[in-house]
């Protein structure tokens, strides 16, 4: 696409913190945790700020994932290539779930934070929501990922809920066969470059809500849930956070060190998507923006349509050090032993069920009930003790995941050997500002002389 990152100018840095949108989306997480914790029935009264919030971003997720990978696919001169991208980044993602998966596993056992509940399985009943995930959980089978990947119709990859991957997928197809019929179908590779920028103007305009968004999605959290549940289950949420930390800090930070690249720089460019992230806790609200903004930093157009919207199925790093931790967890809290074999056994199923999450809340909680019904030793009635949590929990994985996809798009290009290391160079440092011709690095309003 004529938009991509080495045809956009730098831009002035150093704008008024009133002009940043994370700057806003902070004072709406504010606003709204203080309105949550001091009016907790309007505050949950306020779900439908966040919620439309969300439903207005992933109304156009599908469309540019699809105007990003045939774009990419149509710039590509050898189809191979695209092969060649395709199978490292699964082999990134297997490798950095399965480091999270473990890193899960270990913290859990290593400081049993479930050890002290000491709950009766025959107690605990699935009711409301957490029954309502639990049924969906059941409902998945092992070839699931497989079926699921695979539209009933065209159009209904861009209809159906948690479909990125089937974007991905009639993307894919639509981009290779756009490359064989050549010369004739230019006019349609074209087209779909102008409709890219169509929707990049979409999501520019819809980002101006991301701070009343973020208002409301925690003013519902906080009034909801209540402060309380925070510390009754605190070590759980704590050890959660902690993990995730070490995950992001000292797994990605070796990898990114492997291709001589900082993590830390890497995660202060992307701040303003965590603190979105942070405010909705959905990762797949900055999916759009977070695809434009690595590929200003370097990362060739081919290589961020595939990694960051396939990573959203299967690099969710976050969500399985969450599996492993609430998994274990329960199965102390209810008393029931489980060998080093079994625990592998856990870890196994893992590998193939957390593939099967989306990035958008709730999903976590459902594999986690999939893996306990698979497992069969750990009462899947036992999620009902995390229920009053997983909110607070899913902000946290959301976080992860956004920052482990972002790593992974820098990786596979570095690995391809495509990725401009002169430029990432400079937009990781500041140097070079990354925003489009009149727009201000965060999108949020043109720059000013």
């Amino acid at each position: 696409m004529a938009a991509s990152a080495a045809s956009v100018p730098a831009v002035r840095t150093g704008s008024r913190w009133y002009r940043q949108l994370y700057a806003w989306v902070l004072v709406g997480i504010v606003a709204g945790a203080a309105v949550g914790a001091a009016w907790p029935k309007a505050g949950a009264n306020l779900q439908p700020l966040g919620t439309v919030f969300v439903s207005m971003i992933t109304m156009v997720v599908g469309p540019i994932i699809f105007v990003t990978v045939v774009g990419g696919i149509a710039g590509v001169d050898d189809l191979r290539k695209v092969g060649r991208i395709g199978v490292k980044s699964l082999i990134y993602f297997e490798g950095m779930t399965t480091v999270a998966l473990v890193l899960g596993l270990v913290a859990v056992d290593v400081l049993h934070p479930g050890s002290s509940i000491h709950a009766d399985p025959a107690s605990l009943k699935l009711t409301g929501y957490a029954a309502q995930y639990a049924a969906e959980g059941k409902a998945q089978g092992f070839w699931s990922i497989l079926t699921e990947i695979v539209p009933t119709s065209a159009i209904g990859a861009f209809t159906s809920t948690g479909s990125d991957l089937q974007v991905v997928f009639f993307a894919v197809l639509f981009g290779v066969a756009i490359k064989l019929v050549g010369e004739p179908a230019a006019g349609v590779a074209a087209g779909v470059e102008k409709l890219g920028r169509v929707f990049f103007a979409v999501l520019r305009i819809i980002m101006y809500a991301a701070p009343v968004g973020a208002f409301g999605a925690m003013a519902f959290t906080v009034g909801k849930y209540g402060v309380h549940t925070l510390t009754s289950l605190g070590s759980l949420i704590g050890l959660m956070y902690g993990t995730c930390a070490i995950f992001v800090i000292v797994a990605l930070g070796i990898v990114c060190a492997t291709f001589k690249l900082n993590v830390l720089s890497l995660l202060r460019y992307i701040k303003d998507e965590l603190v979105i992230v942070l405010g909705t806790s959905s990762s797949e609200t900055v999916l759009p923006r977070l695809m434009r903004k690595i590929e200003r930093a370097g990362v060739p157009e081919d290589v961020v349509g595939l990694t960051v919207p396939t990573g959203y199925s299967f690099n969710l790093d976050g969500t399985c050090i969450y599996l492993t931790l609430a998994a274990l967890f329960v199965a102390q809290a209810t008393g029931t032993r489980l060998s080093l074999a079994q625990q592998l056994g856990i870890l196994g199923i893992l590998l193939l069920t957390s593939k099967g999450a989306a990035g958008v809340t709730g999903s976590g909680f459902i594999v986690l009930a999939a893996t306990l019904a698979s497992v069969g030793t750990i009462p899947v009635a036992g999620i009902m003790l995390i229920f009053g949590i997983d909110r607070f929990m899913s902000t946290a994985r959301a976080l992860t995941n956004a920052c482990g996809n972002a790593v992974g798009s820098f990786v596979v290009a570095a690995w391809e050997g495509v990725l401009d290391r002169d430029r990432a160079r400079a937009v990781l440092s500041g140097a070079h500002a990354g925003g489009d011709e009149g727009e201000s690095e965060d999108g949020l309003a043109p720059a000013v002389a």
